[in-house]
């Protein structure tokens, strides 16, 4: 059994491997090393008294404790590993000190192709293993391919459950309700729909869809309003940052600021009536992933704040908001931020990361 170096959840002990520095806005931070030797991360969810799950897109869920013991988790549903599906988000239940319930998303063989699908299990901690495995979502019908398979949860303060799904490389059906493509979805902790949903009552649509017009939205988070922000995949140009809303069509393909990867306009300009218009992209493309909205607990400087991951330009965007407005704040840049997948907030306030290129997981802090 492998073994780390030691971690601790709120005191985290001084690593061998000597901790970086990172020039800021407000200052010099450091990043050090929580976890190394991972095999294309994808997610990490922190769990309480110092422990926290990796998920690895080839199907492979990692348990870390407070010794920096790792163990594989056993109970993990099969996964389809092709392309950018896999094992994806691995998120714990609010209520998780007291039920062990997470939830994840993956890609799943289906009877015509492959489709991004959520399930809640409880997590046995001391044994490391998944019991009660429930699937609460599977995407109709998904697609042959391994293109866009979104992926992010986000349990909203309303109780339910927000996942995002991508269009899965099929442009026009993020403008059909009658699949789940290219959308925003919201269901019950017991996979019910719930009946406030937008598009219920809407003949052919799937009612599980609570926003669409997505391209490939792999970020998703809260803010400190409850309001739900996701971070999406534009073609050549045109990655967005979009609050969700009840109902609203986000436009893909028929609008966007990007354009097609031959060079070709995309759709019909920016901008169509009865569309949501981004509340901001980039141009060009920094391929946007975890996203994580700032408590302001360690750094006071920052609270509010958007942190986005890049998996091309390898750093983390600071987005500064005003409002619903954001504006480019900084790149947040250093060896360890080789293809940034994913960003959340510690407890503690500190800010941990998955590097793909550099196989681990990091923590930023004062």
């Amino acid at each position: 059994m492998k073994r780390l170096f030691p971690v601790l959840f709120l005191c985290l002990l001084p690593l061998s491997v000597a901790a970086q520095s990172i020039a800021t806005s407000i200052g010099t931070i450091s990043v050090e090393k929580l976890a190394g030797e991972l095999k294309d991360p994808w997610a990490v969810a922190i769990l309480p008294k110092g422990q926290f799950l990796i998920s690895e897109k080839r199907g492979v869920l990692l348990l870390f404790d407070q010794t920096g013991e790792r163990r594989r988790v056993s109970g993990v549903p099969k996964v389809v590993s092709k392309g950018q599906g896999g094992l994806l988000d691995v998120v714990a239940a609010r209520d998780f000190a007291t039920t062990g319930t997470i939830f994840m998303t993956f890609a799943k063989n289906q009877a015509r192709g492959v489709g991004t699908t959520m399930v809640s299990a409880t997590l046995d901690t001391n044994r490391a293993k998944l019991s009660n495995v429930k699937t609460l979502f599977e995407m109709q019908q998904g697609t042959v391919g391994g293109r866009h398979f979104g992926s992010r949860v986000v349990e909203g303060r309303d109780g339910f459950l927000y996942v995002t799904v991508g269009e899965r490389g099929d442009r026009p059906s993020a403008q059909d309700l009658n699949t789940h493509n290219g959308s925003v979805v919201r269901v019950a902790r017991d996979g019910r729909v719930p009946a406030s949903n937008p598009f219920v009552s809407t003949p052919n649509a799937q009612p599980e869809i609570w926003s669409f017009g997505h391209r490939n939205p792999q970020g998703a988070a809260l803010d400190s309003a409850g309001l739900l922000w996701v971070a999406e995949h534009g073609a050549k140009g045109g990655d967005e940052v979009n609050r969700v809303k009840k109902g609203a069509n986000f436009g893909w393909p028929v609008i966007s600021y990007g354009e097609h990867y031959s060079g070709r306009k995309i759709g019909e300009g920016t901008s169509k009536s009865g569309m949501e218009q981004p509340n901001f992209y980039w141009d060009p493309s920094i391929a946007p992933s975890g996203l994580m909205i700032y408590s302001g607990k360690m750094f006071a400087e920052w609270e509010g704040d958007f942190f986005i991951g890049s998996l091309k330009f390898d750093h983390i965007a600071r987005l500064d908001r005003a409002g619903n407005r954001l504006r480019s704040g900084e790149q947040i840049k250093s060896r360890e931020t080789a293809r940034v997948r994913d960003v959340r907030e510690a407890p503690d306030g500190s800010i941990w990361f998955l590097s793909v290129d550099r196989r681990g997981l990091f923590r930023i802090s004062r």
